[in-house]
């Protein structure tokens, strides 16, 4: 191996003034830690010039293509046989011990890092797709679904209101029982869980498990059939891999809300679009694309909008190909398939007509979704937008370490829940800077990219200006759609262009830590996090649950109108939640927790879980503050117990002593 001279590169093209202006940029982020502490300020600077440096070594190093470390044949055909008896534990596990535990996490992590090494280190002749896919979709569906079996209700906080609304539906038999709610425009998801309910004639928990929860973990396979109109099946099935294991994509299979369905179709539109740009396509093709566009804009509405913004990275790519500014239309036919940029201006023009027709005639409030949203987002301009305005939530909801608190566990946390993002975001640059090349370039992997970059400007960039009214936490998973897939091509690249040794560092490293890092991440264990103590559960125990409903049946469920403000019930976030949106008790709010001190409600709700796992209240001056606070602090001595059934208290004004 040598190195060769910068003079048979051309070193000023394309790819590699991308790169070197990569580095540029992150050297020039770098000063703004100074200014605030934020994880991802800390850490994207970072990862942006680890790709961007990894990529210019690859582009000047002589080396043989494809040199991938290959396991002994014996061991590559056990392989499979091990993941199988790994999954068939990932079943037990929960099963005996009734819940997902650390155990079954370091298990599932190492099955992950089992079924990477099948993709990234076997010999063309040891690799078999359809057993690797296979053992994927396995993994998705137990990892997605011992959760559900598991969690005695509903994990998340939305799905409690959303089947809610299903209910409505079912009892009334028409959509108009929703008539009041946004949703109303969006109903697919309600109507898909109702009709399941009456087809499966099973009750409403069962059918939404039937239905949503059992496409997601099989949507994968749509990431599969897009990446391999680009690439061979290997780097195809480890987009699909690398897109199964992402923590937001197995929190939207547990957290079953029409997000969920919105990510199902979108995964379907990205196959149908790409498929239209890489082979020659019929009137099927297109009216695929287009029913997968009025699905999503019949589900989601912020489906919708990531929707649009990837038919626009479309759009741009067409025009960046049809007037061919820098010369992009030279595309080396050995890499990608040449073909002409497809003309996309009706279906944009389509779907931003049909959206903005559904979004005006959809209530919101007291005015229509479109015109209420627009308001939303003025006022946000003129109040709360600024640079680096941050204050109230970081940008993908992980706060610095720094401000987080003092224990050596708080500090690291934050870069702990997003390892895995940030190692297939470094892969992804590396995949972007692979395919600016002007060979290689066309316009599917450039939709992918551009689509990308606008993604993380709506998830990174605009939260830093304050701007948080497109709800950042929701994108994640629909942008790891493209990452998976132009982390592939990045990781085909370096595999191609680095030295052996180098290759097989970044590989195993890769294959090591990925899977752990994204399942070690709290959106992959929201029902019971592995960091307890820091993030709080987003799913209740038959105790919680049942307090829920003998709460409601105790004060007769009254309507939030009937409810007088001294009459407030009080408990911890999320807690709160269940009560307001499954209507038990509508009129609930986070208890004001003063500092060494107890609250001053008169009716409040204590649960076990308020001192011992991370829950959320307020402090005097009205923000939310994580505290561990004890019974007597939230159930006061003077007040009465009126319902205890030993992990939750309902406590109320003593008739005895007269104390609030």
């Amino acid at each position: 191996m040598g190195l060769r001279s910068l003079s048979e590169h051309r070193p000023f093209r394309l790819d590699t003034v991308a790169a070197i202006a990569g580095l540029l940029i992150a050297l020039a982020l770098l000063p703004l830690q100074l200014l605030v502490s934020e994880v991802y300020l800390e850490t994207v600077p970072i990862v942006l010039a680890l790709a961007c440096g990894l990529y210019l070594v690859s582009l000047y190093q002589q080396t043989d293509a494809d040199a991938l470390p290959a396991l002994p044949s014996s061991v590559a055909m056990t392989l499979p046989s091990i993941v199988l008896v790994g999954l068939s534990a990932m079943v037990v596990l929960p099963v005996m011990q009734g819940e997902r535990t650390i155990h079954f996490f370091a298990l599932s992590a190492i099955v992950g890092t089992l079924v990477l090494l099948q993709i990234l280190c076997t010999a063309d002749r040891d690799f078999n797709r359809g057993v690797v896919l296979l053992q994927i979709v396995l993994f998705a569906i137990v990892f997605r679904f011992t959760a559900l079996y598991v969690t005695p209700g509903y994990i998340g906080i939305d799905v409690w209101t959303h089947m809610e609304f299903v209910e409505q539906i079912r009892d009334a038999e028409m959509l108009g029982a929703i008539s009041h709610d946004k949703h109303y425009g969006s109903p697919f998801y309600h109507l898909l869980v109702v009709a399941s309910s009456f087809i499966y004639d099973i009750p409403l928990r069962g059918a939404l498990y039937l239905s949503v929860g059992v496409v997601m973990p099989l949507s994968v396979v749509l990431v599969y059939a897009t990446a391999n109109l680009l690439v061979s099946a290997r780097w195809a099935t480890l987009a699909t891999a690398l897109f199964a294991f992402a923590n937001y994509v197995s929190m939207w299979g547990m957290q079953l809300i029409p997000t969920s369905l919105g990510l199902l179709f979108f995964l379907g539109m990205l196959y149908a679009l790409i498929r239209v740009m890489r082979v020659e396509y019929t009137g099927r093709d297109f009216s695929l694309l287009i029913l997968f566009s009025i699905a999503i804009i019949l589900t989601h509405q912020v489906s919708t909008f990531i929707m649009l913004v990837l038919l626009l990275a479309a759009f741009a790519a067409q025009l960046i190909f049809v007037v061919g500014p820098v010369g992009l239309a030279r595309l080396d036919t050995s890499v990608f398939r040449a073909k002409k940029p497809v003309n996309l201006i009706g279906l944009v023009v389509f779907n931003f007509g049909l959206t903005i027709f559904i979004w005006s005639l959809t209530p919101y409030g007291e005015n229509s979704f479109l015109g209420t949203v627009l308001q939303f987002f003025t006022e946000t301009l003129e109040e709360s937008a600024g640079f680096l305005n941050i204050a109230g939530g970081s940008t993908g909801g992980a706060a610095s370490g720094a401000e987080a608190g003092t224990t050596l566990l708080e500090q690291v946390l934050p870069y702990i829940d997003n390892l895995g993002f940030l190692l297939l975001l470094c892969v992804t640059f590396a995949g972007c800077l692979y395919v600016v090349h002007r060979r290689r370039a066309e316009q599917s992997v450039f939709t992918l990219l551009i689509g990308a970059a606008v993604m993380l400007v709506f998830i990174l960039v605009l939260p830093m200006f304050g701007i948080r009214n497109f709800i950042p936490t929701r994108w994640f998973a629909f942008l790891f759609a493209p990452m998976a897939i132009l982390g592939a091509i990045g990781l085909r690249s370096l595999n191609r262009n680095l030295s052996p040794r180098i290759v097989v560092s970044v590989l195993l490293v890769f294959a090591l830590v990925y899977p752990g890092a994204m399942i070690v991440a709290v959106e992959s264990n929201a029902e019971n996090p592995i960091f307890s103590d820091q993030h709080e559960r987003l799913a209740y125990d038959e105790s919680e649950l049942a307090a829920v409903e003998s709460i409601g049946d105790l004060t007769g469920s009254p309507d939030g109108s009937e409810i007088r403000p001294d009459q407030q019930l009080y408990t911890d976030h999320p807690y709160q939640t269940v009560f307001s949106r499954t209507r038990a008790y509508p009129s609930t709010e986070p208890a004001t927790i003063p500092e060494n001190g107890s609250v001053q409600h008169r009716y409040t709700v204590y649960r076990t879980a308020q001192s011992a796992d991370a829950t959320y209240f307020v402090d005097e001056n009205g923000q939310e503050r994580q505290a561990s606070v004890s019974e007597h602090q939230l159930c006061r001595p003077g007040q009465a117990v009126v319902y205890t059934n030993g992990d939750v208290s309902l406590c109320t004004p003593s008739p005895v002593t007269n104390s609030a």
